[in-house]
């Protein structure tokens, strides 16, 4: 069976009666068992993949299936589904059964798709390469020597390894769009408050949302379209019309690009990615639209700003982890006051209890306004400047990451150059604007590489049918 990169193909060859979605199914089981190696899946859901595979082939035949139907999905396990594990890949809240689903899983299930397991991802989506998770690295499949990127790195390999059609992961600070980008795929983060965070378990509360990492951008519209839109259980989420995004894919114009110049010429960025990036500006000239450099001078405070709001916002969420409330508990505590010590010590990893401390630190009373208020007053600037530059320019083009994926193991253990590799993608983030990674092909060493387009507020219409000419897709 090859490898099938957009759910159109998949609804083709069921209608033609070539292919059973309990095939298709069996065909991913079989793909996961073949790239175990890979350590993408945290748990694969056997049985109820495979009765739901069974319901929605009964609900095809008598055409009453939803729109879904023969998408086999995977969830980043930090994404609730009742009565099946959740642990945001840690040991805090290992063996935790959720007793309710997210509002995601739900409308993925209303339509019919198949959810086939949870996926690796760093602990509580902290990192940038997979390296994190309590479960274990995540392995490139272009090279499994090289990380798969973070946090969303089982749910960009599973993709990229066919071991299901798409994958949701949650982006945080660039955490869908750079492990697609290392994977070869597409990463689509839309605008803060699209889609209903409910049943996330939650990083940053300012900063997360769930996006969607698929091979093609028609799956990427057809699940936004599913997925967003307004939700009783999240008061954060937009309450505005969803547009038919998978109806409107052709339907793009000349757009005004503009290109941050300060990102191309970053000392940071990899030869080739620079090279690439070129040759698709020169490819979005030939398709008739308007690109143009602009400077963008605060791109040194974007990393600072984002470490020190995230960090406060995870220290407050992650309180909730005690080993009396929820999460992992020490059993030889003898004091209450040991029994918080040791849980959250055992239950978790070093990167998060850095930046638990981290976080704490800066929203401490010494230190609140110079650190967590400055850098408050800092992203409502880069918020200014973007709405400025975005009220001249359809569509913003900058590099996801600094370099294609690296080796396992090199970066772990400098916070800094690990920081930093999220210089281009957290801008996004800070300002809540919807951002796209759309692959380039490969470099010499056969390493994906990839660019971002980022549009103003709610624009998702705008980078998708751009992405989608781009791609030149059917």
């Amino acid at each position: 069976m090859k490898k099938y990169n957009s759910l159109k193909e998949i609804k083709a060859l069921i209608d033609k009666k070539v292919l059973t979605l309990p095939q298709l199914l069996e065909y991913y089981f079989q793909q996961i068992e073949d790239h175990k190696h890979l350590n993408a899946f945290n748990e694969v859901f056997f049985l109820s993949a495979s009765a739901q595979a069974t319901r929605v082939q009964e609900k095809i035949e008598i055409g009453t299936a939803g729109k879904l139907a023969g998408m086999v999905i995977g969830l980043k396990d930090n994404i609730c589904y009742k009565d099946h594990e959740v642990t945001a890949s840690s040991r805090m809240l290992e063996g935790f059964v959720s007793p309710y689903s997210a509002t995601v899983t739900d409308r993925l299930l209303q339509e019919d798709a198949v959810i086939i397991g949870r996926l690796n991802c760093d602990e509580f989506a902290m990192g940038g390469s997979n390296e994190t998770s309590y479960y274990g690295p995540v392995k490139n499949a272009a090279d499994p020597n090289k990380v798969a990127g973070g946090s969303s790195g089982g749910s960009a390999v599973a993709v990229q390894a066919d071991m299901c059609l798409s994958a949701l992961g949650t982006d945080t600070g660039g955490s869908v769009r750079q492990p697609a980008a290392f994977c070869g795929c597409i990463g689509f983060k839309p605008t803060y408050g699209r889609i209903s965070r409910y049943g996330v378990i939650a990083y940053a509360s300012s900063f997360d949302q769930v996006g969607t990492i698929t091979s093609s951008v028609s799956d990427a519209a057809i699940l936004l379209e599913i997925l967003a839109g307004a939700d009783e259980y999240d008061s954060t989420v937009s309450q505005l019309e969803v547009p038919s995004y998978s109806s409107n894919l052709h339907a793009v114009g000349k757009r005004k690009i503009a290109v941050l110049k300060e990102t191309l010429e970053s000392e940071a960025l990899d030869p080739e990615i620079r090279a690439s990036i070129l040759e698709a500006i020169e490819s979005f000239k030939e398709q008739g639209h308007i690109v143009e450099y602009v400077s963008f001078d605060l791109l040194d405070y974007l990393v600072p700003a984002y470490y020190v709001l995230t960090t406060a916002e995870a220290s407050s969420n992650l309180s909730r982890f005690d080993g009396v409330h929820f999460g992992h508990r020490n059993m030889e505590a003898v004091s209450l006051n040991e029994l918080y010590k040791k849980s959250r010590a055992e239950g978790f990893g070093e990167e998060v209890k850095k930046r638990i401390l981290l976080g704490t630190f800066v929203l401490s009373a010494g230190y609140y306004d110079a650190y967590y208020q400055k850098a408050q007053k800092v992203r409502r600037l880069i918020r200014d400047k973007m709405d400025v530059l975005l009220s001249d320019y359809d569509v913003i083009i900058t590099p996801v990451a600094p370099t294609p994926a690296f080796d396992i193991g090199d970066n772990i253990t400098d916070p800094l150059v690990m920081y930093l590799a999220d210089i281009f993608t957290v801008l996004a983030s800070l300002t809540g604007i919807p951002a796209v990674a759309i692959p380039l092909g490969n470099n010499t060493d056969r390493l994906p590489l990839s660019i971002q387009l980022m549009a103003k507020h709610f624009a998702e219409e705008e980078l998708l049918s751009l992405s989608h000419a781009f791609l030149k897709e059917n």
